[in-house]
């Protein structure tokens, strides 16, 4: 029989709804009878104990609310009657020591990768086109429709052919299927990014988005790149150049790049970036994958569209799979600092260093302050989808979103933009909106990222392999389309954590070496939103 209530950790004085549960219910729950005061929904929280107004309110262990009303054991927590609370931190107090998990059975494990000049390895082989600037949007646009047209396969397009039965016969008749090229190149994909910046804010953000931009390229996924530029900028082409050459100081890759107010014609332009692209791109289908470790992933982590169960399967679950991939010698990213809110007195004291310590506290505090400023505060990071699922307050939603970063040490901590240099954790300063940060991650080397929803999310990404992991079974059947993993067992009780961990890092392994394409690639979705920090001018 399922269990009706989960506690997370010993010293909470909530516990998470597992199933529906009505007034009146009595609940055995740790040698004692709870009588529900209140209908709570799966994935809600119910109170152990009778609070106060302005008791303190835990879960995971850690402060998480406060209640703002009286609460009675066995009523469920609401926005009505918690508020945000999270503990203070000032400095790091000490150092966590880690007991890594054991993965001898890993060890001589390998993945199908690319391999580049620098040592890196990718799960993709993509040849990038990007703008410097958005005045050069259309321009990438039309490079896209006739590179994807001419060497990919597109999939068979149900929805035209019910546009162009409904135009043929005024119904849904049968058409002639659309045909659509062959694949001409199979091992190496074109991608194709836009994006509003480069000019017209301050000269931080073009610099920002360079930093980015010079990420995707030197990401191994990516074998090359087109670059357009207007000329007139303020993201200058020296400025992506100078950018690039401080991550990749030797770069070795093709980078092919054109500036528009130097080339005449729209026309003159696109014909030579056509016929200078394909023979690029000809020269990198010759790539072939080889074997590498699995100490060459790196491995971002993200969660979007969270419920009340995320904390308990899906995100624990990276968690385990960070700690082992981490143990193999590989690298795991978190983002999303908003979300992290209320637990940084864990993460300091996980860092290795005093200096990784203190920044990661100066680069929060900073975050914190500048929204503050614009009016906010983190205390609105919980969107209603949130809310309507369980997560109540920030510090709710963090103290669960934290668990995908796992057990081990925080070997680094990076600002926007900057690209991972050491094995094992690192903590990156990125928003808590999903595509920022999966962008972010993937420009700061990324080479597969693991996505956690309660809700559902269709994310993706150009360069690297989106990898959705669901909270709950339910939202695996009902969006099968999206869902590459399941760990609804872990709410039903019929798997642990370690053994989806273990499921999941055999999927990672089988999508990292083109074995399978993660469903977000399957549906083609090419997020990419840079995050922009100042203002327009």
């Amino acid at each position: 029989m399922q269990k009706k209530l989960i506690k997370v950790h010993p010293e909470d004085n909530v516990a998470v709804a597992l199933v529906d549960i009505s007034a009146g219910d009595v609940i055995s729950f740790e040698d004692q009878a709870i009588v529900a005061v209140t209908d709570v929904k799966a994935k809600h929280k119910i109170s152990l104990v009778d609070l106060e107004e302005g008791d303190k309110i835990f879960m995971y262990g850690v402060l998480v609310g406060k209640a703002s009303l009286p609460v009675a054991k066995g009523a469920v927590l609401t926005i009505d009657n918690v508020k945000h609370q999270s503990a203070k931190v000032t400095e790091k107090t000490d150092t966590i020591g880690w007991n890594p998990p054991n993965v001898d059975r890993w060890k001589d494990r390998t993945f199908m990768g690319y391999h580049r000049e620098d040592g890196q390895v990718g799960t993709a082989n993509v040849w990038l086109f990007f703008p410097l600037v958005f005045c050069e949007n259309r321009n990438i646009e039309t490079l896209k429709e006739v590179f994807e047209k001419e060497l990919l396969t597109q999939p068979k397009n149900n929805y035209r052919n019910l546009l162009r039965s409904l135009v043929q016969n005024g119904s849904e008749a049968a058409v002639e299927d659309i045909n659509e090229p062959e694949r001409v190149f199979e091992n190496v994909d074109v991608k194709f990014i836009t994006h509003p910046g480069g000019c017209g804010g301050i000269r931080q953000d073009s610099e920002s988005l360079a930093r980015l931009l010079a990420g995707y390229v030197h990401n191994p996924n990516v074998v090359g790149a087109t670059v357009l530029s207007l000329g007139c900028q303020n993201l200058q082409i020296e400025v992506f150049q100078n950018a690039l050459s401080v991550i990749s100081p030797n770069n070795k890759k093709p980078i092919l790049m054109y500036e528009q107010q130097k080339m005449g014609t729209v026309d003159e332009m696109l014909n030579s970036i056509i016929k200078s692209s394909f023979q690029a791109i000809k020269e990198a289908n010759e790539l072939k994958r080889e074997p590498a470790p699995l100490s060459k992933l790196r491995l971002g982590l993200e969660c979007g569209g969270s419920d009340g169960f995320s904390g308990i399967s899906a995100n624990p679950t990276l968690g385990y799979t960070s700690d082992m991939l981490v143990a193999l010698g590989g690298t795991a990213i978190l983002s999303e600092f908003p979300e992290l809110c209320g637990v940084e007195q864990e993460l300091v004291n996980r860092c290795e260093s005093h200096e990784s310590a203190d920044r990661f506290l100066e680069l929060m505090k900073a975050f914190e302050k500048s929204v503050v400023d614009a009016g906010s505060g983190f205390d609105m990071n919980p969107s209603p989808g949130n809310i309507k699922d369980g997560l109540i307050t920030d510090a709710m939603k963090s103290a669960g979103a934290a668990k995908k970063g796992g057990t081990s040490p925080v070997v680094d901590v990076l600002d926007y933009g900057e690209y991972v240099t050491k094995r094992g954790l690192n903590l990156l300063c990125t928003p808590g909106n999903d595509v920022e940060s999966t962008t972010a991650m993937v420009g700061s080397g990324a080479n597969i990222v693991l996505f956690t929803t309660g809700l559902g999310t269709p994310t993706g990404n150009p360069i690297a392999p989106i990898v959705k992991v669901s909270s709950n079974s339910d939202l695996a059947r009902r969006m099968s389309d999206i869902i590459d993993i399941d760990t609804g067992g872990v709410i039903t009780g019929e798997k642990t954590i370690e053994e989806m961990a273990e499921e999941t890092l055999e999927i990672i392994i089988q999508i990292a070496s083109g074995n399978k394409p993660s469903k977000a690639n399957l549906l083609n979705q090419n997020d990419f939103i840079p995050w922009k920090r100042g203002v327009s001018l």
